[in-house]
Protein backbone atom coordinates (compact mmCIF):
# COMPACT_ATOMS: atom_id res chain seq x y z
CA UNK A 1 0.00 0.00 0.00
CA UNK A 2 2.91 2.21 0.96
CA UNK A 3 4.77 1.78 -2.55
CA UNK A 4 1.10 2.55 -4.49
CA UNK A 5 0.63 5.54 -2.85
CA UNK A 6 4.59 6.80 -3.53
CA UNK A 7 4.13 5.81 -6.73
CA UNK A 8 0.60 7.45 -7.76
CA UNK A 9 -0.73 10.42 -8.24
CA UNK A 10 -2.30 11.37 -4.55
CA UNK A 11 -4.54 8.19 -5.19
CA UNK A 12 -4.93 4.71 -4.28
CA UNK A 13 -7.28 2.36 -5.58
CA UNK A 14 -8.92 -0.83 -3.84
CA UNK A 15 -11.38 -3.37 -5.22
CA UNK A 16 -12.95 -3.89 -2.33
CA UNK A 17 -15.51 -7.02 -3.73
CA UNK A 18 -15.99 -8.87 -6.40
CA UNK A 19 -17.61 -12.37 -7.64
CA UNK A 20 -15.90 -15.12 -5.34
CA UNK A 21 -16.45 -17.87 -8.10
CA UNK A 22 -16.10 -20.69 -5.03
CA UNK A 23 -18.91 -18.79 -3.36
CA UNK A 24 -21.34 -17.99 -6.35
CA UNK A 25 -21.93 -14.31 -5.22
CA UNK A 26 -19.99 -11.04 -4.17
CA UNK A 27 -17.13 -11.50 -1.56
CA UNK A 28 -15.05 -8.84 0.35
CA UNK A 29 -11.66 -9.06 -0.56
CA UNK A 30 -9.94 -7.60 2.24
CA UNK A 31 -9.89 -8.91 6.29
CA UNK A 32 -11.30 -5.36 8.16
CA UNK A 33 -8.31 -5.30 10.38
CA UNK A 34 -6.08 -5.42 6.97
CA UNK A 35 -7.97 -2.57 6.06
CA UNK A 36 -7.73 -0.53 8.44
CA UNK A 37 -3.84 -1.62 8.34
CA UNK A 38 -3.93 -0.47 4.38
CA UNK A 39 -5.96 2.62 4.55
CA UNK A 40 -3.91 4.03 7.54
CA UNK A 41 -0.75 3.56 5.05
CA UNK A 42 -1.93 5.25 2.43
CA UNK A 43 -2.84 7.91 4.61
CA UNK A 44 0.22 8.30 5.88
CA UNK A 45 1.99 8.31 2.33
CA UNK A 46 -0.37 11.44 2.06
CA UNK A 47 -2.92 9.72 -0.38
CA UNK A 48 -6.61 9.23 -0.57
CA UNK A 49 -8.47 6.01 -0.81
CA UNK A 50 -11.43 5.20 -3.08
CA UNK A 51 -12.74 1.67 -3.10
CA UNK A 52 -14.82 -0.25 -6.00
CA UNK A 53 -17.76 -1.59 -4.06
CA UNK A 54 -20.97 -3.02 -5.71
CA UNK A 55 -22.35 -5.53 -2.55
CA UNK A 56 -23.26 -4.32 0.68
CA UNK A 57 -20.87 -6.64 3.11
CA UNK A 58 -17.80 -4.82 2.23
CA UNK A 59 -18.79 -0.91 2.78
CA UNK A 60 -18.87 -1.64 6.71
CA UNK A 61 -15.07 -2.68 6.51
CA UNK A 62 -14.18 -0.31 3.91
CA UNK A 63 -16.31 3.13 6.14
CA UNK A 64 -15.01 1.62 9.04
CA UNK A 65 -11.13 1.96 8.29
CA UNK A 66 -11.50 5.52 6.69
CA UNK A 67 -11.68 5.32 3.02
CA UNK A 68 -12.07 8.68 1.40
CA UNK A 69 -14.24 7.67 -1.67
CA UNK A 70 -16.90 5.00 -2.66
CA UNK A 71 -17.21 3.66 -6.12
CA UNK A 72 -20.24 2.64 -7.42
CA UNK A 73 -21.78 1.85 -3.54
CA UNK A 74 -25.13 0.39 -5.24
CA UNK A 75 -25.25 -1.87 -1.74
CA UNK A 76 -25.72 1.26 0.59
CA UNK A 77 -27.98 0.73 3.34
CA UNK A 78 -29.39 3.67 5.73
CA UNK A 79 -27.04 2.87 8.81
CA UNK A 80 -23.92 2.90 5.99
CA UNK A 81 -25.33 6.31 4.54
CA UNK A 82 -25.14 8.31 7.71
CA UNK A 83 -21.82 6.95 8.72
CA UNK A 84 -20.47 7.75 5.35
CA UNK A 85 -22.07 11.34 6.37
CA UNK A 86 -20.20 11.21 9.77
CA UNK A 87 -17.17 10.46 8.06
CA UNK A 88 -17.38 12.89 5.32
CA UNK A 89 -16.65 9.49 2.96
CA UNK A 90 -17.88 10.96 -0.80
CA UNK A 91 -19.49 8.75 -3.25
CA UNK A 92 -19.22 8.55 -7.54
CA UNK A 93 -22.25 6.14 -8.48
CA UNK A 94 -21.05 5.35 -11.94
CA UNK A 95 -25.00 5.82 -13.07
CA UNK A 96 -24.23 5.10 -16.53
CA UNK A 97 -21.71 1.88 -15.68
CA UNK A 98 -24.56 0.68 -12.55
CA UNK A 99 -26.86 0.30 -16.29
CA UNK A 100 -24.58 -2.44 -17.40
CA UNK A 101 -25.68 -4.50 -14.36
CA UNK A 102 -28.63 -6.75 -15.96
CA UNK A 103 -26.21 -7.88 -18.70
CA UNK A 104 -23.84 -8.72 -16.45
CA UNK A 105 -26.61 -10.58 -14.76
CA UNK A 106 -27.54 -12.08 -18.37
CA UNK A 107 -23.92 -13.02 -18.70
CA UNK A 108 -23.38 -14.76 -15.19
CA UNK A 109 -26.18 -17.90 -15.57
CA UNK A 110 -23.10 -19.99 -13.99
CA UNK A 111 -23.55 -18.34 -10.54
CA UNK A 112 -27.20 -17.19 -10.40
CA UNK A 113 -27.42 -16.39 -6.63
CA UNK A 114 -24.54 -13.27 -7.75
CA UNK A 115 -26.75 -12.93 -11.10
CA UNK A 116 -29.84 -12.12 -9.03
CA UNK A 117 -27.66 -10.27 -6.41
CA UNK A 118 -26.88 -7.93 -9.00
CA UNK A 119 -30.21 -7.44 -10.59
CA UNK A 120 -31.27 -7.32 -6.83
CA UNK A 121 -28.59 -4.18 -6.75
CA UNK A 122 -30.09 -2.45 -9.98
CA UNK A 123 -33.91 -2.51 -8.97
CA UNK A 124 -32.36 -0.62 -5.75
CA UNK A 125 -30.14 1.39 -6.55
CA UNK A 126 -31.81 4.55 -7.54
CA UNK A 127 -33.73 4.48 -4.38
CA UNK A 128 -30.45 4.02 -2.84
CA UNK A 129 -28.75 7.23 -4.56
CA UNK A 130 -31.53 9.57 -4.08
CA UNK A 131 -31.22 8.79 0.08
CA UNK A 132 -27.35 9.47 0.30
CA UNK A 133 -28.02 12.69 -2.01
CA UNK A 134 -30.73 13.79 0.61
CA UNK A 135 -29.04 12.66 3.31
CA UNK A 136 -26.24 14.96 2.42
CA UNK A 137 -23.78 12.77 0.96
CA UNK A 138 -20.65 14.35 -1.38
CA UNK A 139 -21.36 13.02 -4.17
CA UNK A 140 -19.08 13.53 -7.55
CA UNK A 141 -20.33 12.54 -11.18
CA UNK A 142 -17.90 9.91 -12.59
CA UNK A 143 -18.25 7.07 -15.68
CA UNK A 144 -15.87 4.24 -14.87
CA UNK A 145 -14.43 4.30 -18.18
CA UNK A 146 -12.21 2.04 -19.80
CA UNK A 147 -14.14 -1.51 -19.48
CA UNK A 148 -17.79 -1.35 -20.55
CA UNK A 149 -17.92 2.29 -20.38
CA UNK A 150 -16.16 4.11 -23.16
CA UNK A 151 -14.08 7.40 -22.51
CA UNK A 152 -16.17 10.73 -23.42
CA UNK A 153 -19.25 9.89 -21.44
CA UNK A 154 -19.49 12.39 -18.78
CA UNK A 155 -21.96 14.20 -20.25
CA UNK A 156 -24.65 10.64 -20.17
CA UNK A 157 -23.12 11.12 -16.24
CA UNK A 158 -24.38 14.56 -15.57
CA UNK A 159 -27.66 13.70 -17.08
CA UNK A 160 -28.21 10.71 -15.20
CA UNK A 161 -27.97 12.13 -11.80
CA UNK A 162 -30.71 14.39 -12.97
CA UNK A 163 -32.77 11.15 -12.27
CA UNK A 164 -32.03 10.21 -8.48
CA UNK A 165 -32.44 13.66 -7.13
CA UNK A 166 -30.07 16.33 -8.64
CA UNK A 167 -30.96 19.73 -10.57
CA UNK A 168 -29.51 19.97 -13.79
CA UNK A 169 -27.43 22.87 -12.30
CA UNK A 170 -26.42 20.36 -9.01
CA UNK A 171 -25.48 17.87 -11.68
CA UNK A 172 -23.35 19.92 -13.51
CA UNK A 173 -21.69 21.05 -9.95
CA UNK A 174 -20.92 17.66 -9.46
CA UNK A 175 -19.01 17.17 -12.36
CA UNK A 176 -16.70 20.63 -12.42
CA UNK A 177 -16.75 22.66 -9.09
CA UNK A 178 -17.58 20.62 -6.58
CA UNK A 179 -14.84 17.33 -7.49
CA UNK A 180 -12.32 20.74 -8.12
CA UNK A 181 -12.68 21.63 -4.34
CA UNK A 182 -13.14 18.74 -2.91
CA UNK A 183 -9.44 17.18 -4.39
CA UNK A 184 -7.87 20.77 -3.62
CA UNK A 185 -7.62 21.90 -7.70
CA UNK A 186 -7.84 25.66 -7.86
CA UNK A 187 -11.74 27.16 -8.85
CA UNK A 188 -12.86 30.65 -9.59
CA UNK A 189 -9.67 32.22 -8.66
CA UNK A 190 -6.89 34.55 -9.83
CA UNK A 191 -4.46 33.25 -11.52
CA UNK A 192 -6.03 29.56 -11.58
CA UNK A 193 -6.08 27.52 -15.05
CA UNK A 194 -8.93 28.21 -17.26
CA UNK A 195 -10.86 25.51 -17.56
CA UNK A 196 -14.57 26.27 -19.22
CA UNK A 197 -16.82 25.68 -22.06
CA UNK A 198 -19.12 28.22 -23.72
CA UNK A 199 -23.09 27.03 -23.95
CA UNK A 200 -25.42 28.04 -25.92
CA UNK A 201 -28.42 28.19 -23.14
CA UNK A 202 -28.68 27.68 -19.45
CA UNK A 203 -27.68 23.97 -18.89
CA UNK A 204 -29.91 24.19 -15.90
CA UNK A 205 -33.13 24.58 -18.14
CA UNK A 206 -31.63 22.18 -20.45
CA UNK A 207 -28.43 19.65 -19.32
CA UNK A 208 -28.56 18.24 -23.09
CA UNK A 209 -26.71 21.47 -24.05
CA UNK A 210 -23.64 20.30 -22.29
CA UNK A 211 -23.27 17.68 -25.18
CA UNK A 212 -22.59 20.95 -28.13
CA UNK A 213 -20.63 23.40 -26.23
CA UNK A 214 -19.67 26.19 -28.21
CA UNK A 215 -16.51 26.56 -27.28
CA UNK A 216 -13.85 24.62 -25.12
CA UNK A 217 -11.22 26.50 -23.33
CA UNK A 218 -8.79 24.11 -21.52
CA UNK A 219 -5.23 25.14 -19.60
CA UNK A 220 -6.20 28.99 -21.04
CA UNK A 221 -5.97 27.65 -24.65
CA UNK A 222 -9.44 27.45 -27.03
CA UNK A 223 -9.51 23.87 -28.51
Amino acid sequence: MRRQARAGDGWVKLVGDWIDRAVGDLTPLWDDDLLVAAVAAAHDEGARVTAHVFGTDALHGLIAAGVDCIEHGTGLTPDLIDAMVERSVALVPTLIQVENFPSIADSADRFPTYAAHMRELYSHAPQVFSDAHEAGVAMFAGTDAGGFIGHGRIVDEVIAMTSIGFTPREALTAASAAPRAWLGAPGLAHGAPADLVVLASDVAEDPAVLRVPTAVVAGGEVL
